[in-house]
C-alpha cells in the first residue's frame, strides 16, 4: 500500500494547516458558555455553543489576566484567541487569550478604559475632594422625579431633619439623553447656592447605570464647586461618578444619611457644647477672679498708705526693740557700775580715811609705809578724813 501515514503525522499535518491559517490565529468567537470548569492548575476549560454547534475552549492560567469576571454557565461571551489542534486527541479547540461579556462586557471594557484615563488625569485624587458640610441647610438632588431613590431621600431627610430644604432637579437617569440631563442638573444646582448635591439613582444593570459612567458627567462632578455625594445603584454598583465625587454613598438612602444632619443629635450636640462652654467660661472667670484677688492684695501691699502703715509699724517695732535694748544695756551698765563703785569704795583712800585710817607722807610727798623710811626729827604730813596733821618724828618702834 502506498502513502500510509500514522495518526500522529496526520494530526501534525492538520495542526500545521491551522497554524498557517492567519484567520484562525486571531479570531473573535461569540457563544454561550457551557461545561465551564476551573482546574486546580489555574486553567479554565469550557465550551462555546450556539444553535448550530459547539466548540471546545481552554484558557491557560497564564492568560487569566485577560478575564475580568467569573465565568458561569449560560453567559454569552466573546472570546479572543486562536483555533488550533490538540495533537494527542486529534481535536481542535479555541485557545482563549481574552474573554469579555457580550454587550455588558463591551461596556465594562469601555468603563475600565475611561476609569484608567481619568485616574491618570488625577480626577480621583484625594487632594481634590471637598469636605461634605456637617450642617447642610440646602441639599440639591439630581435624580429622576419618580422612583425609589427620591422617595428614600425624602423620607430619611424628613425623619432626620424636617428643617433641611431639599431642591430637586428632575433629571433623566437612563437612556441616550441621561448624561446631558445629569450634567445640566449639576450645573444648575451648583449655581443655586445649595450646600451639598446628591447625584444618583436606584440600582440596575450596567446598561441602566451607564449615564453615570460617561466622561461628561465625570467632568461636571469634578468641576462643580459644591461638594457632591454620589449615590448610584446598590452597594455593589460602582460607577465612574463614584470615583470622581467628593464622597460615595452605597445607596441613595445612605446619601441622605450623610447629607442631612440629624436635628435631635444637633440639638444634643449644641447642649453639650453649651455645657462645655459654660464650664470653660466658669473656669476662666474663676481664674481671672483669683488673679484679680492676688493683684488686689499685691496692690494694697504696694500702696503708699500701706507702705506708710508698714513703715510706721516697722519703726514702732524698732523703737520698742531699741528701748528694750537700751533698757537692758542700762541695767547691765548700772550693774557693772555698782560693781565698779564697790571696787572703788574698796580702793578709795577717802573711804579708808572715813573709817578711821590715815595716810602718812614725808616732806617729798612719798608714802611712808615703813619705819625705816623716816628718822627722828623728820617732818611728816598725816592725812585724815577732814584735813592734814603736821607732825615731827620723835621715835620709831618696830612691831
Amino acid at each position: 500500500m502506498a502513502n500510509v501515514y500514522s495518526v500522529g503525522q496526520v494530526n501534525s499535518y492538520i495542526k500545521n494547516m491551522f497554524t498557517q491559517d492567519f484567520a484562525l490565529n486571531k479570531i473573535y468567537i461569540k457563544g454561550e458558555v457551557s461545561n465551564c470548569k476551573y482546574h486546580s492548575t489555574g486553567h479554565i476549560y469550557f465550551t462555546l455553543k450556539d444553535d448550530t454547534g459547539t466548540l471546545a475552549c481552554v484558557m491557560f492560567a497564564g492568560q487569566r489576566k485577560g478575564l475580568a469576571f467569573q465565568m458561569k454557565e449560560g453567559q454569552t461571551v466573546i472570546a479572543l484567541g486562536s483555533v488550533n489542534v490538540y495533537e494527542r486527541d486529534g481535536k481542535y479547540q479555541l485557545y482563549a487569550k481574552e474573554i469579555i461579556l457580550d454587550g455588558a462586557g463591551l461596556l465594562y471594557q469601555k468603563y475600565e478604559k475611561l476609569k484608567k484615563e481619568l485616574a491618570e488625569m488625577g480626577m480621583f485624587a484625594k487632594e481634590y475632594k471637598q469636605r461634605i458640610p456637617r450642617f447642610a441647610k440646602k441639599v440639591g438632588i439630581v435624580t429622576a422625579p419618580t422612583g425609589a431613590a427620591i422617595r428614600d431621600i425624602m423620607n430619611i431627610s424628613k425623619r432626620r431633619n424636617p428643617y433641611t430644604q431639599l431642591i430637586l432637579y428632575p433629571a433623566l437617569v437612563q437612556g441616550e439623553q441621561a448624561a446631558a440631563s445629569i450634567v445640566k442638573g449639576i450645573q444648575v444646582l451648583d449655581k443655586a447656592g445649595v450646600d451639598v448635591i446628591i447625584v444618583g439613582r436606584g440600582g440596575g444593570s450596567i446598561e441602566d447605570l451607564w449615564a453615570f459612567n460617561e466622561e461628561i458627567v465625570a467632568r461636571a462632578i469634578f468641576d462643580c464647586n459644591t461638594p457632591i455625594i454620589s449615590a448610584v445603584g446598590h452597594e455593589t454598583d460602582v460607577t465612574i461618578a463614584d470615583y470622581v465625587a467628593d464622597l460615595r454613598a452605597p445607596t441613595p438612602s445612605a446619601a441622605a444619611e450623610l447629607a442631612v444632619f440629624e436635628y435631635d443629635a444637633y440639638v444634643e450636640y449644641l447642649y453639650g457644647y453649651k455645657k462645655t462652654l459654660e464650664s470653660f467660661m466658669k473656669r476662666i472667670v474663676l481664674d481671672y477672679r483669683n488673679k484679680a484677688e492676688k493683684m488686689k492684695l499685691r496692690l494694697s501691699m504696694l500702696s503708699p498708705t500701706n507702705q506708710i502703715r508698714e513703715k510706721r509699724q516697722l519703726t514702732m517695732d524698732i523703737e520698742t526693740k531699741l528701748k528694750m535694748i537700751m533698757k537692758n544695756m542700762i541695767k547691765s551698765k548700772r550693774y557693772q557700775l555698782e560693781i565698779y563703785i564697790e571696787k572703788m569704795n574698796g580702793l578709795s583712800p577717802i573711804h579708808k580715811l572715813n573709817q578711821g585710817y590715815a595716810y602718812v607722807a614725808d616732806d617729798s610727798g612719798n608714802t611712808v609705809n615703813d619705819i625705816n623710811k623716816v628718822a627722828k626729827g623728820d617732818s611728816l604730813t598725816i592725812h585724815v578724813a577732814n584735813g592734814v596733821i603736821l607732825a615731827d618724828v620723835n621715835e620709831t618702834r618696830e612691831r
